[in-house]
């Protein structure tokens, strides 16, 4: 009997070593970080301050044009979630298919080591779910770490906290069962926040007129510790928590399925879940989302965004907590990206579809657009040219360098000014469309998600790991 539990455990194991050698491509080591080089965890989805930025330094001058060296690649299932990394461990979340048509899967937590790509360990639980317009059905939201816990949130939502250390579950929340969410167009998309000892999350419940809008569980526990109730439901936008006129502020743009479209900004006090502001921002057509985070700006200013028919506005807070609007653009929407604020103005990608996006600047004092790219470019694809462009794309900025990952898989470094854009350096890693996730970089190396299959060499989804550190003579 021994000897068969042996065999079994023995052919398991070299099961999971043969799925994993098939899966990841080790292709080399990085070079050593620059003495001095500044580095920095990136334990979020936009990482560490919740703007798409970081204090990285050391990184790549230049890239020949295939683009920076690749270190490894992780085959994947579907995703739409950003790599984060912590105190030496990186967490991949996607969704392995098991089963037919019918939407049967598994969401799957990965933890690896983020130079080799190698597995620490994996945590798995079913999910039955199909996005109705066809995109894929993977997991929107990051992975946030906190400490000795990663929490995830899955396109079902189910929130769950996991052990760090051994991928252990610690505790689950079933946001459907537990609270009448009702998932969205494209499922469930929002990241939750840690603040102290809280998770908080846009939980979007149904309970008559005013369901269970936002909540606070034990971070330990699970247990909830306030809710915050609210007609608006849970919107693809995370939340966060920033400072506002001195004060540690909750900041949800809400706003899921129904009719009427409703949502806006709710700026909360985390502590106890009261509101301190409600401000409406949501286009009146019932296929419309919310979905880019809100940005804070010199503790006072607050802009937000949609793409579908309002635009952008800025919101002034005065010491009360209760904002007005400084100024209203309607052709300064995002989609779903972070703009970047930086010295008076922001910069974003602004519009709805492939076509009417271009890459904008806009004043914070007025908001008056100084200028539009359509950021085009020409591109050899299986044998021929070809006109393509950044279209909804990300934008990261690290060491006062902006960098740029297009949707269909152009990355570049971009000089951004109020006069213009100029693109420094490009390169087209792959030729894939749907990477929507944020490029992330951490001790010099850049992670980035491919989301779909390769038109040109029919690559399949996967996190592909660059060696983004400068070399000694640079």
């Amino acid at each position: 009997m021994i000897r068969v539990i042996f065999l079994f455990v023995f052919i398991a194991a070299l099961s999971l070593e043969g799925g994993e050698t098939a899966r990841l491509k080790f292709h080399d080591k990085p070079k050593a970080l620059l003495e001095g080089a500044v580095t920095a965890d990136w334990p979020r989805f936009l990482g560490a301050h919740d703007d798409a930025s970081s204090e990285e330094s050391g990184l790549l001058g230049n890239w020949p044009d295939s683009g920076p060296k690749i270190l490894w690649e992780l085959s994947r299932g579907e995703s739409y979630a950003s790599p984060t990394i912590a105190d030496g461990r990186l967490f991949s979340f996607d969704r392995v298919i098991d089963g037919d048509a019918g939407g049967e899967g598994r969401e799957r937590l990965e933890c690896r080591h983020p130079e080799t790509g190698k597995l620490i360990w994996d945590f798995t639980y079913p999910v039955k779910y199909r996005d109705r317009f066809g995109y894929a059905s993977g997991p929107r939201a990051s992975p946030v770490i906190d400490g000795d816990r990663v929490f995830i949130a899955g396109v079902t939502a189910q929130l769950r906290a996991v052990d760090v250390k051994s991928g252990r579950e610690l505790w689950h929340r079933d946001l459907t069962k537990d609270y009448g969410h009702q998932l969205g167009f494209f499922g469930y998309g929002p990241s939750p926040v840690i603040w102290k000892n809280l998770v908080i999350v846009n939980v979007g419940g149904s309970e008559g007129d005013k369901g269970v809008c936002v909540a606070a569980f034990d971070r330990d526990s699970g247990e909830e510790k306030w809710r915050y109730l609210d007609s608006w439901g849970a919107s693809y936008s995370s939340p966060v928590v920033s400072r506002i006129m001195g004060r540690e502020i909750l900041l949800v743009l809400a706003g899921g399925e129904g009719r009427p479209a409703t949502g806006g900004l709710l700026a909360i006090d985390p502590t106890s879940g009261k509101l301190h502001f409600r401000f409406p921002w949501r286009a009146d057509k019932y296929e419309s989302v919310n979905a880019s985070v809100p940005i804070v700006i010199d503790e006072r200013y607050v802009f937000l965004s949609e793409c579908y028919e309002k635009g952008g506005v800025l919101l002034e807070f005065d010491k009360d907590l209760k904002a007005k609007p400084v100024w209203q653009e309607p052709k300064f929407g995002m989609h779903w990206m972070t703009p970047l604020e930086i010295n008076g103005h922001i910069y974003g990608f602004a519009g709805r579809n492939k076509p009417d996006v271009q890459f904008k600047c806009i004043r914070v004092l007025d908001g008056k657009i100084l200028w539009s790219d359509d950021m085009r470019y020409e591109q050899e694809v299986n044998g021929r040219k070809m006109t393509l462009s950044f279209f909804r794309g990300s934008l990261l900025r690290a060491d006062d360098r902006v960098f740029a990952l297009g949707e269909d898989g152009v990355f570049a470094e971009l000089q951004i000014k109020p006069s213009g854009v100029k693109t420094l350096r490009q390169s087209q890693l792959f030729v894939a469309e749907q990477s929507w996730a944020l490029p992330v970089v951490h001790r010099g190396l850049l992670y980035i998600g491919q989301h779909s299959r390769g038109f040109v060499d029919g690559s399949k989804p996967r996190l592909i790991c660059y060696d983004f550190r400068a070399g000694s003579e640079e």
